[in-house]
C-alpha cells in the first residue's frame, strides 16, 4: 500500500455514500481512477452506483476518465463483478481500459463474484491489491452482504425515548419526544435506507407520511412498508393516498380479507402475503426474507414499541439509533419496548455501543451488532 490509497479509497467511499438507498437491490459502490504524473497523482476520474444499480461505479468512473485510464489504478470499494447480469462485467471493462493496479476494498460475498473479480483481474496482468478501508466498506456494504449471507435486508432500529424511557403517551397516543435537529438526522437516515418500516398500530396512531422531508431530498423518500396483518390501513391515511407518489407496501397475512387488497391496491398499494407469526401478526422474519427477495438491502425500522420489541427478541437487529430527549413525559407514558426493558437494546450480548453523540439538545446513542 503506497501512501496515497487510503485517502483515495476514503475518497472513493464518500462517493459510494451518495447512493445509499437509491441502488437496490445492488450494492452502492464508489470507484476512483488515479493516474501517475510528474506533479504526483491526479485523479482522472470518478464514479459511484446510479439509481436502480446501474451503470456500475467502475464504468462510470472508466467513462469520466477516458483515455486517462491507460496504466492507472483503480480504487473501487468492492470487488469489480466477473459475471454476465444485466451488464457486462466491469472486470472485462477495467481490462479493456489498460488499467494497471486495481485498489479493492472488499471481496464480494455474492457467490457469483467471490473472488472471481479479482482473479479475472490479476490473470490479466493487473496488481490486485484487497483490504485498504476494509472495515468502513463492510458498513456501508452491510446491506448487499447481509442480504447475500441471511436472505434479510440489514435491519436499523430507531427509537425515540424521554428521559424517563418512555415512547409515548398513555393510551398509545403519540406526542413529539425529540427536537427538530433530531428529526432531521432521522429523515437523512431515511434517504440513505431502501426502505421503512412500521406496523399497523403506528400507522393507525400516527397517521405518518414516512417520507424524507429534507429541502432538496424529497425524492430521496424509500419505501414505506406496514406490517398489517388484516389489511386495517385506512384508505384516507396519508401513506395511502401518497402510494402514487411513493411506493408503499403492505405485508399481510395470507388469510387477510381479499376486498381489502382490491381497495388498497385501487390506490397504488401493492399488497403482500406472509405466513402469520404468534398471536396472528405477521411473521416478522418472513416478512424481511420477502423483502430481501424484492431487494431490499437496507431496511430502516421507526415502528412501535411492539415491532421493536418483536425484532429484537427475535435477534433480527442489526444496528439501532436510540434518541433521548432530555425532557420528562411522566406517568402512565408506555414503554420504548413492549413488554421489555429498555436493556434489552442497551445491554443486549448481540448489540454492542458504538458511540454516542449531541443531537440538537437531544442524545444519539448507536449500538451495533457485535
Amino acid at each position: 500500500m503506497n501512501r496515497h490509497d487510503e485517502r483515495h479509497m476514503a475518497l472513493a467511499l464518500a462517493l459510494g455514500r451518495r447512493g445509499l438507498g437509491r441502488t437496490w437491490p445492488n450494492p452502492a459502490v464508489g470507484a476512483v481512477i488515479v493516474a501517475e504524473t510528474g506533479q504526483g497523482p491526479l485523479i482522472v476520474g470518478r464514479g459511484w452506483t446510479q439509481a436502480g444499480g446501474r451503470p456500475h461505479a467502475e464504468t462510470e468512473a472508466l467513462r469520466r476518465a477516458g483515455a486517462a485510464a491507460h496504466g492507472a489504478t483503480l480504487y473501487v470499494t468492492l470487488e469489480p463483478c466477473s459475471h454476465h447480469g444485466k451488464t457486462p462485467p466491469c472486470a472485462d471493462a477495467i481490462i479493456a481500459a489498460g488499467i494497471a493496479r486495481v485498489v479493492s476494498a472488499l471481496e464480494d460475498p455474492n457467490p457469483e463474484v467471490r473472488g472471481a473479480g479479482h482473479v479475472r483481474l490479476a490473470a490479466n496482468g493487473i496488481a490486485v491489491e484487497v483490504g485498504v478501508g476494509a472495515d468502513d466498506a463492510r458498513r456501508d456494504h452491510a446491506g448487499h452482504i447481509r442480504r447475500i449471507t441471511s436472505q434479510r435486508p440489514h435491519v436499523t432500529l430507531k427509537l425515540a425515548i424521554s428521559a424517563d424511557g418512555k415512547a409515548g403517551l398513555a393510551g398509545r397516543r403519540p406526542v413529539p419526544i425529540t427536537g427538530a435537529p433530531a428529526t432531521a438526522r432521522v429523515h437523512l437516515m431515511r434517504a440513505m435506507s431502501d426502505a421503512i418500516m412500521i406496523g399497523i398500530g403506528t400507522a393507525l396512531a400516527d397517521d405518518p407520511s414516512l417520507t424524507c422531508r429534507l429541502p432538496g431530498m424529497e425524492g430521496r423518500s424509500p419505501v414505506r412498508v406496514v406490517l398489517d396483518s388484516t389489511l386495517r390501513l385506512p384508505l384516507t391515511s396519508r401513506l395511502v393516498e401518497s402510494a402514487h407518489a411513493t411506493p408503499v407496501w403492505v405485508m399481510a397475512r395470507e388469510a387477510a380479507p381479499f376486498p381489502r387488497e382490491h381497495a388498497l391496491r385501487q390506490h397504488g398499494v401493492e399488497v403482500l402475503r406472509v405466513a402469520a407469526g404468534g398471536g396472528d401478526r405477521v411473521d416478522v422474519a418472513a416478512a424481511l426474507r420477502l423483502l430481501a427477495s424484492r431487494g431490499i438491502t437496507r431496511l430502516m425500522v421507526e415502528g412501535g414499541p411492539i415491532l421493536a420489541a418483536s425484532l429484537l427478541a427475535a435477534d433480527l437487529v442489526d444496528e439501532a439509533a436510540l434518541f433521548r430527549s432530555p425532557h420528562l413525559l411522566g406517568g402512565g407514558g408506555i414503554d420504548a419496548l413492549e413488554g421489555l426493558r429498555l436493556t434489552a437494546l442497551t445491554q443486549s450480548a448481540q448489540l454492542a455501543a458504538r458511540g454516542s453523540e449531541r443531537v440538537g439538545l437531544d442524545r444519539m446513542e448507536i449500538f451495533a451488532r457485535a
